[in-house]
């Protein structure tokens, strides 16, 4: 074993670091700029470090686990641990993280307090993809959301107050549900609080108990990973966020559902959600038709993006759902797969924001010309979206529609229908996208403003879109990168569902 506190460090450092920055001078942009992104990168490089070697792949038991007593009054530990489930996220975190600050170039307004709640994003995010305690999770599901809120109401666009409100209300108000789960399955059946997950996970609870809890926690989780219908607040908060901003909610906010999900609700109750899972995969195909198809109908370029995601993240629950092992697999694959993706739609729509000060979709037009390399870039990631051979996309729905097709759980006939629905769902994908992209950059209708000047991306921009397309396409060359680290806690996740 190895002692060292990789993960403490990990978490603790970025927060920890990031409140020096209000000992700058209040003038330095710049520094305090690079300053973050320097933090980000030590950060990224330290769990690369770590994982690459104190991490055994072919282990399904928790690793690099650490274990500090924090409140002696009720058995409440500092308390880490990862495996191939958390591995994914916790990279794609740091990833994302990383460019997101390098792209918030154009934030000079409080310019300390916005890298300063990057950096507490951060470890909050990384925190509740590392915690093995159910209420250390808990802590840090809220961490998170403070800096989203005065990220959201500080630096949106013109409704962001409102934007800001429903998401608070909607996120705060789901953890209530996540508070009450937490505490209910710490404090069942034992009179000393049990908070540890793998003690949870070897629990068996009555049937009713159970899906009690089930409800709560997929409440919790369906606010944040958004699943209809309470997906509304995504669609506003993205369009009213500034585009780092953006690209950290959709990179790492919308997964941290997910791993939820998988990580509590498939790990804790089994039963539960084998009863949950056929309803859970009708509303995943249905989610998948209908953000598609409301998404076409948006006018606002960063709305139509969040809806795609909406969309995307049906295919996540049918994988998680469908309780086989491609499925899970998939859907782990395609939370790595829509972060990147997500994420740098996000930042190329800003940017050319940036450029024209339009988000209208009726009123651009002919931006090809001006701008060739967004335009380059832009159309290939769209491609990735709509799940293009070869890009990442198109791995993961492929394989969690192999996942429902194999799964024993379900009749032929259902699957049959689910697959048809979630075929329509494909066909519906590249409708939207190309829409966007051709009334963005082809016709004729250059923008009416007189001596306007373009210029086209500069080398920070092209670079972070560089960066997250080569992620992009080689996992969809070489998905088994992807595979290697989570099939063996798939495999050890659905052996309790045997």
């Amino acid at each position: 074993m190895n002692f060292f506190p990789w993960l403490t460090i990990v978490v603790v450092f970025p927060i920890s670091a990031g409140s020096l920055i209000f000992l700058f001078p209040h003038r330095g942009n710049k520094v305090i700029r690079w300053y973050t992104i320097l933090i980000c990168l030590m950060n990224l490089l330290i769990t690369t470090y770590a994982f690459c070697y104190h991490f055994q792949l072919d282990d399904p038991l928790i690793q690099l686990t650490e274990n500090y007593k924090w409140i002696q009054f009720f058995d409440f530990y500092w308390r880490f641990g990862i495996d191939g489930l958390s591995i994914g996220p916790i990279l794609l975190t740091g990833f994302i993280t990383t460019l997101a600050t390098l792209a918030a170039q154009p934030v000079t307004r409080e310019s300390r307090l916005f890298h300063f709640l990057m950096l507490a994003m951060y470890s909050g995010q990384i925190g509740s993809f590392s915690s093995q305690d159910i209420l250390l999770f808990f802590i840090m599901w809220e961490l998170e959301l403070i800096p989203v809120y005065l990220l959201l109401s500080m630096w949106g666009g013109k409704k962001r107050l409102y934007s800001a409100t429903k998401f608070i209300l909607y996120t705060a108000g789901s953890s209530i549900f996540l508070l009450m789960g937490v505490l209910g399955i710490g404090l069942y059946g034992s009179n000393e609080p049990t908070l540890n997950f793998e003690t949870s996970a070897n629990q068996s609870y009555p049937v009713a108990l159970e899906i009690i809890f089930y409800i709560g926690f997929l409440i919790a989780f369906a606010v944040k990973s958004p699943i209809i219908p309470l997906h509304t607040w995504l669609p506003d908060t993205h369009g009213e966020a500034h585009y780092s901003t953006c690209m950290l909610l959709a990179g790492i906010l919308l997964k941290m559902g997910a791993y939820g999900l998988v990580r509590i609700n498939m790990e804790l109750f089994p039963h539960a959600h084998s009863l949950f899972s056929p309803w859970l995969i009708l509303l995943g195909a249905i989610q998948i038709i209908y953000a598609a198809s409301t998404s076409l109908g948006q006018r606002n370029l960063k709305k139509r993006i969040a809806y795609s995601s909406v969309s995307h993240m049906g295919f996540i629950i049918i994988g998680i759902c469908s309780i086989s092992d491609m499925g899970l697999n998939g859907a782990i694959l395609q939370i790595i797969s829509h972060g990147f993706i997500g994420a740098a739609l996000f930042f190329l729509a800003g940017t050319s924001y940036d450029r024209i000060r339009l988000y209208y979709l009726d009123e651009m037009g002919g931006m090809a010309i001006p701008m060739p390399k967004i335009f380059t870039v832009f159309s290939i990631l769209s491609m990735a979206s709509l799940a293009l051979p070869g890009m990442s996309g198109f791995v993961a729905e492929l394989i969690v529609f192999f996942g429902i097709i194999t799964s024993q759980k379900y009749l032929l006939m259902t699957k049959i229908l689910i697959t048809f629905v979630m075929a329509i769902g494909m066909i519906l994908t590249p409708i939207y996208s190309l829409s966007m992209l051709r009334q963005m950059f082809y016709g004729y209708k250059f923008f009416n403003k007189p001596n306007s000047f373009f210029f086209d991306s500069g080398p920070r921009e092209l670079f972070i879109s560089i960066s997250i397309l080569i992620p992009v396409i080689g996992i969809g060359i070489y998905p088994d990168f992807i595979f290697s680290l989570s099939v063996d806690k798939v495999e050890a996740i659905l052996s309790n569902f045997l």
